[in-house]
């Protein structure tokens, strides 16, 4: 956790210094209890270990500990079609002096020879290390965190909110600042891959030559991207919460309708849903409930951080309608973001929440965007907008919720704004808050004037927005008992592999208060 001003502990700092040396040489053979007795097969190939470590999902008593074994990640894998076993340590030191937990997982070939180890048995509230070893290779040394006890009242949640890399546009610089920050958690609500065809004059070109179809493609695009060291360093270095949007199998898709349905037939495109499920699960850091069923992955679900937060986490894709092409269209009460399950699950969840804070991970936003200056109105129907039934269903319910506030991405851009019961009537009551997260790199460094011509002659058409902004980071919140402090973090540029961060703006949302504002 940070300290009561949101700053980074002394010791933490210096683990994060000591994690950065362990890293690459991780611990030594020696500290490592004698391994379990392996066939006499062919030994595996070198570098087993070359997409990382990763946590993720924390519970007060467990986390779930992942690695891929892939000694050529870029084609298929490399890896010998057999079982491998995978051994994994925990300890409550960086240096394994102190082992508190350990097994042994089964790396298969039909998930990629992906490792999820769903770690039970930790303490609440506490730092740990983790490795792995397979065939006596070592992997790197990854730390976590398990969430608070499900009774404790006060604390500090350290949230950095991300979406939106995409390879062709450029490093994932932010994520060294992010690592610098030191979150609790990485709440990533999409876009994690981009299913791009590869670009000739990207600054860096996505591997293969086309877009992924195949389980295989869709696993070798997922290796590129975990190959970035920022991403893999702050990977190794906090528990991610992810969930997914739509270029984790293609754009703008809707449920099983393909962006295309004259170029992707149905079958097509419900094989394409199964293999790009699948390659999701075996890259993320996710529990076995996310194991896919054919072209069916249950995602939403939801983490409690004692009684300070409650999270909830929503998949706005994959039970959608098709989105709406017109206002009338999007005004349609038969149209659905969330279906009738997942969206009962959130309302009761909401409901009955014994947390100070209730956050919603929504992939998109949920706020309005009118796009059109003056009168009228033009809306993304991508977005909640294209959903207005449903959306202010959830809006109306938000007056008896306690401190909501929406975490979204999507839009490449900085879009904090109010929340409103009823946008439609600017006179409405504030109802909550929603920070909707700026890229990692998806639209590279994009030219900050321009960005200001097209959108400042919107803002009086959207009152609520509080700040708009076009930089590359994420937003760092800090979340406690009276209210949560929000930082916009940014870099001054994508385009190489090393960049400087800085703080754009802090915002602060009081407990008790709808809304936010700019400190």
């Amino acid at each position: 956790m940070t300290g009561v001003n949101g700053a980074v502990s002394p010791d933490r700092r210096r683990f994060l210094t000591a994690g950065a040396a362990v890293l690459g040489a991780a611990a030594s053979a020696q500290l490592w209890l004698p391994s379990a007795a392996r066939a006499a097969e062919t030994p595996l190939p070198d570098g087993v270990f070359s997409l990382g470590i990763a946590s993720g999902d924390p519970l007060p008593d467990g986390v779930v500990l992942w690695t891929r074994l892939a000694p050529d990640p870029l084609n298929g894998g490399g890896m010998p079609d057999r079982v491998v076993p995978v051994e994994w340590q925990v300890a409550e030191d960086a240096r394994f002096r102190r082992v508190v937990r350990r097994g042994t997982a089964q790396a298969r070939p039909e998930y990629g020879h992906s490792v999820h180890a769903d770690v039970r048995g930790l303490r609440p509230g506490r730092t740990y290390w983790y490795r792995f070893r397979a065939d006596g290779q070592l992997s790197p040394v990854g730390r976590t965190r398990t969430a608070p006890s499900a009774h404790r009242l006060g604390g500090t949640l350290r949230v950095a909110l991300a979406s939106c890399q995409n390879w062709q546009h450029g490093y994932f610089t932010p994520y060294a600042d992010m690592r610098e920050q030191d979150p609790d958690i990485v709440l990533f609500v999409g876009d994690y891959i981009y299913e791009s065809t590869p670009s000739a004059t990207a600054l860096r070109r996505h591997e293969g030559t086309g877009e992924p179809f195949t389980l295989v493609q869709y696993r070798n695009r997922y290796a590129q991207y975990r190959t970035d060291p920022d991403l893999a360093a702050m990977h190794a270095n906090a528990p991610f919460v992810v969930t997914f949007d739509d270029h984790e199998v293609d754009n703008d898709f809707a449920g099983e309708i393909p962006q295309d349905p004259d170029r992707q037939p149905h079958d097509a495109f419900a094989a394409r849903l199964a293999a790009a499920y699948q390659a999701y699960y075996e890259h993320m850091p996710v529990r076995a409930t996310a194991i896919p069923d054919g072209p069916h992955i249950r995602m939403y679900r939801r983490l409690e951080f004692g009684r300070l937060a409650r999270l909830n986490v929503l998949d706005t894709r994959q039970y959608r309608s098709d989105q709406a092409t017109s206002q009338a269209g999007a005004h349609s009460p038969d149209l659905t973001m969330l279906g009738a399950e997942q969206r009962q699950w959130l309302l009761d969840g909401l409901q009955d929440s014994p947390a100070r804070w209730n956050l919603i991970a929504s992939q998109i936003m949920m706020a309005e965007t009118d796009l059109l200056a003056g009168e009228g109105k033009q809306w993304f129907y991508d977005a909640w907008d294209g959903y207005q039934v449903e959306r202010n269903r959830f809006l109306e319910r938000f007056r008896s919720v306690r401190n909501p506030v929406v975490l979204s991405g999507d839009r490449h851009l900085t879009m904090i704004s109010d929340l409103k019961a009823d946008f439609a009537d600017p006179g409405s009551d504030v109802v909550g808050a929603e920070f909707v997260g700026t890229s990692i790199s998806s639209n590279g460094d994009q030219d900050q004037a321009a960005f200001r011509r097209e959108w400042e002659p919107r803002m009086p058409d959207n009152p609520h927005w509080k700040l708009i902004d076009a930089h590359r980071g994420y937003h760092l919140l800090d979340v406690r008992h009276d209210g949560i402090d929000a930082q916009v973090r940014i870099v001054d540029t994508v385009r190489q592999p090393q960049a400087t961060a800085g703080t754009l703006a802090r915002l602060r949302v009081e407990a008790g208060r709808p809304g936010v504002e700019l400190v």
